[in-house]
């Protein structure tokens, strides 16, 4: 009697470990998948989007002020 419950604790341990094990290995499968796909579409999302392009003032232009005949332009 004492052997058969020396078996069933010992199968009984084996299995939860087993369950457990399998638990975790799907559950990092899972948040590994999820990433991924977070991943490659923030991604994609990145190379629709165009890049903003900067405008630079140009500083060394020179101020031109002339007259149309309705007013007077001053370009700065």
């Amino acid at each position: 009697m004492q052997n058969v419950r020396s078996l069933f604790l010992a199968l009984t341990g084996i299995t939860i470990f087993a369950a457990l094990a399998l638990l975790t290995v799907s559950l990092t499968l899972a948040i590994g998948g999820i990433l991924t796909v977070c991943l490659v579409g923030r991604a994609l999302s990145m190379r629709l989007k165009p890049a903003p392009i900067r405008a630079k003032a140009n500083r060394q232009r020179e101020m031109h002020i002339w007259n149309d005949g309705r007013g007077t332009i001053i370009d700065l």
